[in-house]
């Protein structure tokens, strides 16, 4: 009879014990804790639902406003490309890269940013052409007079290709001729030191190696229509800013970067590499 009633007593125990682990809540998985310097901070298991990132487009370095954007597209301004220099720049314009570097306020000439605006073009030649515009009342007789020192060379502008007259730079074989793709002038055979001489009356606006591709370089600017190059030289003569004539000695022949010993001449009319041979005289 006890022994029943202890049996009873032992069943009904272990039936209350299996109904209150039915209802015991699932167990929460406990924090996963990082410790860091000065202190413990609690985290997460699995990382909370975030919000989207921002757009941090508009404050990315390849957004910002660069330098002269507003002018993007006129005429007179070059947006700076990925390898360009600002000698690169001035001669493929027909500018000296000084008056370049000053036109656009350019405390170092090696700082520029793709996608940065330059002026290109005199700042006085640009109003001067849009006054024509805003201005139509003004008599021409005056207003044309007035540019003309500035331009310097007014008649050689008018007709750029007559009666100003170069002379060959040196005196070997061509040995490479102009290619609008391949060869930007001519390639002038000879020996090292042979001289190399001012095509036409001009002034030094360029003189060293800063220009891949061409060596020793020299760039002579005859007025505001002409350029001329002289490339892979041993050594440079004359220095910039300097004053030469026509058939003065300016370098001598070389080949640095360059395969072998020649002179590389161009002649660039409004920036533009033009056939030299059209320039020169026959012999």
């Amino acid at each position: 009879m006890i022994f029943s009633h202890v049996s009873r007593l032992w069943l009904g125990v272990l039936t209350l014990a299996i109904l209150a682990g039915c209802n015991t809540p699932p167990r929460v998985p406990a924090p996963v804790e990082s410790r860091n310097v000065g202190g413990r901070t609690a985290m997460p298991a699995s990382a909370p639902t975030a919000a989207p990132a921002p757009d941090v487009s508009a404050v990315s370095p390849s957004a910002k406003v660069m330098p002269g954007s507003e002018n993007a597209g006129r005429p007179g301004f070059y947006t700076v490309q990925r390898g360009d220099t600002l000698t690169r720049i001035a001669l493929d314009h027909g500018q000296s890269w000084r008056d370049v570097a000053s036109w656009n306020n350019l405390s170092n000439a090696n700082l520029i940013e793709v996608g940065q605006v330059l002026r290109v073009a005199p700042p006085n030649a640009i109003t001067e052409a849009s006054g024509v515009v805003v201005q139509p009342m003004g008599p021409a007789t005056q207003a044309v007079p007035k540019p003309l020192p500035q331009a310097q060379t007014p008649s050689t502008q008018a007709a750029p290709d007559q009666g100003f007259a170069f002379s060959w730079p040196a005196n070997g074989q061509v040995i490479g001729n102009f290619d609008e793709v391949k060869n930007k002038g001519l390639d002038i055979a000879g020996q090292a030191g042979d001289p190399i001489l001012a095509a036409a009356d001009g002034q030094v606006v360029y003189a060293g190696a800063g220009l891949r591709g061409y060596g020793n370089l020299i760039i002579l600017k005859h007025n505001n229509t002409f350029l001329t190059a002289y490339a892979h030289n041993q050594s440079l003569l004359v220095k910039e800013d300097q004053q030469v004539r026509k058939g003065q000695k300016i370098a001598e022949m070389g080949k640095t970067d360059a395969d072998r010993v020649k002179l590389h001449f161009e002649i660039r009319r409004q920036g533009k590499p033009v056939d030299p041979a059209k320039f020169l005289p026959a012999r």
